[in-house]
């Protein structure tokens, strides 16, 4: 697989002094983060984190999809979490995506249109933010009580913007 020697390497590397394998599957500090796939955000350093602290989920935008939720509904009922961190970014590529060039795209690099694609791009970053915070907060499957807080990471400075902090109802 030569197009993945080097991750290949670099894990050998890793596996050659890993010493986190009897971690437990539940996070030590009960959290959960959702943020964005976004190659410029390093979660664990974001918030001091070590492996075995929290789970950490990402996608285009850090948006709260069916598949998030499912992997949330999964953390706090199976593995104890009580905290889930929402956390969008500046400079969002899902902020600056314009849907019908991106369909256009790619149906012109695979001959197959997108269009029941539902890429949950983000219009207006302060407002996304918190509806993804109220869907979480509103979803039926996740337990009354469970902390939620939305927060705005600036790619250009390193720092966290608390925005919203409310708890499943």
């Amino acid at each position: 697989m030569p197009a993945f020697d080097d991750i290949i390497d670099a894990n050998q590397t890793y596996a050659a002094g890993f010493d986190a394998g009897d971690l437990a599957a539940q996070p030590r500090l009960r959290l959960a983060i959702l943020t964005c796939m976004d190659c410029r955000i390093d979660t664990a350093a974001i918030f001091g984190l070590v492996a075995g602290d929290a789970h950490i989920l990402r996608n285009a935008g850090a948006r709260a999809s069916d598949d998030a939720i499912r992997s949330l509904i999964k953390s706090v009922h199976q593995l104890d979490v009580e905290r889930i961190a929402v956390v969008h970014h500046t400079d969002c590529g899902a902020a600056k995506i314009e849907l019908g060039q991106l369909r256009a795209t790619v149906e012109a690099n695979t001959g197959r249109s997108p269009d029941e694609i539902d890429f949950r791009l983000i219009g207006d970053p302060d407002q996304t933010l918190l509806d993804d915070v109220e869907r979480l907060r509103t979803d039926a499957y996740l337990p009354p009580g469970t902390q939620l807080a939305g927060f705005m990471y600036d790619v250009h400075t390193g720092r966290l913007d608390p925005r919203v902090e409310t708890e499943v109802s």
